[in-house]
């Protein structure tokens, strides 16, 4: 495996590689790779002749209240992780070159990006989405792999590929969740053992919802009172939004769900945002 710093570089790699018919899977991280990580390489792997993850913490996608800096970082740890995984290429730039001096554009999807995750962060998807399409350009991907747990990420992902002629066939990949039912994230590390067991609370409001509606339930307000009465009983818990909206256009699901939808829920534990999930077919 090898590891690339420079834009340079990397595009000379992608020539190459691109001269040989090889097929390229991308995973763009922020690092400290977790399984939810990997189940992505591992995809990209069986996918494509060559697998490249970008570890990139992006300040651009960070508000200035936020944990840029606390953001964990280990690029030995993911090394050996992405390895096993069957990574070919980790792609790690430094912020100068991403970002030079003078930088001054910006690549920018509306309305979605407004609520959930949006209407809290503002400027957060301009900064994701002009990563990624710098990433795009840069390493020219066949495929590029998104885990659902960002689910407002890969919808939008998918609007801006679509909308600026990528030819970039975007692959959602699931959830991956510990054995008690927590979403991984690189942000569980901040996590004292107190707050790791509260933070459980997020899995199990989004699986009730669900039994309520394998049980019959269709009705919105009857579903999302079920989730925030949960919510409401763990005391460390300050929960951001509770929403269910159309699963692919992120639209209000309606007063009476039907489709495809999501339950979609952040919430801090202590002073970590975390946000999690659950699609269910009605």
């Amino acid at each position: 495996m090898q590891i690339i710093n420079k834009i340079s570089d990397m595009r000379d790699f992608v020539s190459e590689a691109k001269k040989k018919g090889s097929t390229i899977g991308l995973v763009p991280t922020m690092g400290y790779l977790h399984e939810g990580h990997l189940s992505l390489i591992r995809r990209a792997a069986a996918d494509n002749s060559i697998v490249v993850t970008s570890i990139f913490v992006n300040p651009i996608q960070f508000g200035p209240s936020e944990d840029f800096d606390s953001y964990p970082r280990d690029m030995k740890r993911d090394s050996i992780l992405a390895e096993q995984a069957w990574c070919d290429v980790i792609f790690a730039p430094s912020a100068a070159d991403m970002y030079p001096s003078g930088f001054k554009t910006y690549v920018e999807v509306t309305d979605i990006t407004e609520k959930l995750c949006g209407a809290s962060r503002p400027g957060h998807f301009r900064g994701v989405t002009t990563v990624v399409a710098k990433l795009f350009n840069i390493i020219q991907p066949d495929k590029a792999y998104f885990g659902q747990k960002d689910a407002q990420q890969l919808v939008v992902i998918k609007r801006m590929a679509e909308d600026l002629n990528f030819p970039i066939t975007i692959v959602p990949m699931p959830i991956v969740r510990e054995s008690d039912g927590l979403a991984m994230s690189s942000r569980n590390k901040y996590l004292s053992p107190e707050e790791r067991k509260a933070a459980l609370v997020l899995s199990r409001a989004l699986f009730s919802a669900r039994d309520l509606v394998i049980a019959g339930e269709r009705n919105k307000k009857t579903i999302l009172e079920n989730a925030k009465q949960i919510l409401a009983a763990e005391p460390l818990a300050q929960p951001e939004y509770v929403e269910l909206v159309d699963a692919d256009t992120l639209a209000d699901a309606g007063s009476e769900i039907s489709g495809k939808v999501m339950l979609a829920i952040a919430a801090k534990i202590g002073k970590t945002r975390l946000i999690d999930n659950i699609v269910m077919e009605v």
